[in-house]
């Protein structure tokens, strides 16, 4: 699952696909729909029966699978052991994780996003992963933060994402706007049918209006003098998110936000040539690409005069299950992915993420430079919260944000927000 889909997930049936990669041998040598994680972003039974004494078997989502199969198949050949890659929905993959890993019949390794570990870890499903002592020399600092809970480390990062800005150079003379005001400017000026694809629907987006609402001042959650988040410092409802609002409200009034763009097409209309911008992450690069247009991707502005846009960063990782049959092949496969890149650089290639190993970093850099912005800018975004007070956000503060730009009253719509959130969260 990427990050940018909901991670906060129902405990639905599964429907598994399975993929086996290597018996046992002699050695050898995801992109996707615009989405956020924790329900927050919108554009777009266990399978198998566990693991056995003989597998190490790794749960994936149906992109992450066939990424990961070539460099999995390899570390199993190397390592005498069959490893069995099962694929698994991505919008069940967390909630059937914990199910079955209750049950014991789950994987000894999954994949998901960092914002799964405070409900992973609350569930007793996953364990904590002791990194190389080199770890710092070898993974960005984005991704070692991501996977810390209280002060301990429960898997090993791979890839990040973020937000960014693209610019359709032939309908905007300004394709790195230093301020939101500047870009609305620059997209009028060149005529453009839509200033901002930014998706929002009916049901809102915060995923991708996390950069407008923290450049107003909005915050989500306080920390504590330890520096964790703090779920009793609720920040929807408060001024920070009033002054906010009342930006997200001159957007909508000015045209710039539209309840019409949503994850559906949010991508498509600026890959057709029908925005002069658009606010998405890695995963739209491929469509824009393929569209042919001339573009550019800068790190997202912020207000004139307020605070910078901060867009959550969302790292992938791979997590051990506490009840794995394989706890000793599952702890030494996640020590040889945060050691070497080469189960990185496979993924890589298969599914174009910003990779978190920095000799990887190193080696694309010159090749790709779009996906270097969006590894540079993951190092000054926010990491998406990882605690289990996440999943009462989304819904309400989407909710409040789209009537918001539909032209309902600002203050008291996110003030409702702020209440209904604080009332699920106790």
């Amino acid at each position: 699952m990427q990050i940018r889909r909901k991670s906060f997930l129902a405990l639905s049936g599964l429907a598994a696909g399975t993929t086996l990669l290597a018996a046992c041998g002699s050695s050898d040598t995801e992109g996707g729909a615009d989405g956020g994680s924790g329900g927050g972003a919108s554009d777009g039974g266990g399978a198998g029966g566990g693991s056995s004494a003989g597998q190490l078997i790794i749960w994936a989502d149906e992109e992450k699978a066939p990424a990961l199969e070539p460099s999995a198949k390899a570390w199993g050949e190397e390592n005498r052991i069959e490893v069995v890659v099962e694929v698994v929905p991505g919008d069940e993959l967390q909630g059937n994780f914990i199910t079955a890993n209750q049950a014991g019949n789950g994987p000894d390794v999954t994949m998901g996003a960092h914002d799964w570990i405070g409900n992973l870890v609350q569930n007793g499903a996953i364990s904590p992963v002791q990194l190389p002592s080199n770890v710092a020399d070898t993974i960005a600092p984005v991704g070692v933060d991501a996977i810390t809970y209280d002060g301990q480390t429960y898997g090993v990062p791979y890839a990040v994402e973020t937000l960014a800005l693209f610019a359709n150079n032939e309908l905007t003379d300004t394709p790195e706007p230093s301020s939101i005001e500047e870009l609305v400017s620059a997209a009028q000026a060149g005529g453009a049918e839509n200033i901002l694809s930014l998706p929002i629907g009916e049901s809102g987006d915060p995923y991708h209006m996390q950069p407008i609402y923290t450049s107003a001042g909005g915050y989500l959650f306080g920390k504590d003098s330890e520096g964790n988040l703090d779920p009793s410092d609720l920040g929807v409802g408060k001024e920070g998110s009033l002054a906010a609002a009342d930006k997200i409200a001159e957007l909508g009034e000015q045209g710039v936000l539209k309840n019409s763009i949503t994850g559906d097409n949010s991508i498509s209309l600026f890959a057709e040539g029908k925005a002069a911008y658009l606010i998405s992450g890695p995963w739209a690069l491929a469509d824009v690409r393929d569209s042919g247009i001339d573009f550019t991707v800068s790190p997202v502005p912020g207000f004139e005069g307020m605070e910078p846009a901060a867009p959550f960063a969302g790292v992938n990782a791979f997590y051990v299950a506490s009840s794995a049959k394989n706890a000793g092949f599952a702890q030494q496969f996640m020590t040889d992915v945060a050691s070497s890149p080469d189960v990185a650089q496979a993924m890589y290639e298969a599914n174009p993420l910003p990779p978190v190993n920095l000799q990887l970093r190193e080696e694309i850099a010159s090749s790709d430079e779009h996906v270097m912005i969006f590894a540079e800018a993951a190092e000054a975004a926010d990491p998406m919260p990882a605690i289990p007070a996440m999943a009462a956000i989304w819904e309400p503060l989407g909710i409040a944000q789209a009537n918001i730009v539909g032209g309902a009253d600002p203050h008291p719509t996110m003030e409702s927000a702020g209440e209904e959130i604080a009332a699920a969260i106790g």
